[in-house]
């Protein structure tokens, strides 16, 4: 029985914006580190590439949500 090379190699990794920094902002909801919501957070395994991506874009903007003097702890 012959495999194919598609089964045998590992699954592509997922874009991920973590960068190992999880505290949630109460104020704004969002993750300091990397500053998606808690759901995002949660549920990014099961989104589609282009999901991920529309958030991942909206990433720079959502910094200007959460207090400066927070993000100086980091």
């Amino acid at each position: 029985m012959t495999v194919s090379p598609e089964r045998t190699a590992p699954p592509a990794p997922i874009k991920t914006p973590c960068i190992k920094v999880c505290v949630i902002d109460g104020e704004s909801g969002l993750c300091l580190g990397c500053f998606r919501k808690l759901s995002e957070v949660a549920g990014w395994g099961r989104l589609t590439d282009d999901e991920r991506d529309r958030i991942l874009a909206e990433l720079p903007d959502r910094r200007g949500l959460v207090r400066p003097e927070k993000l100086a702890m980091f």
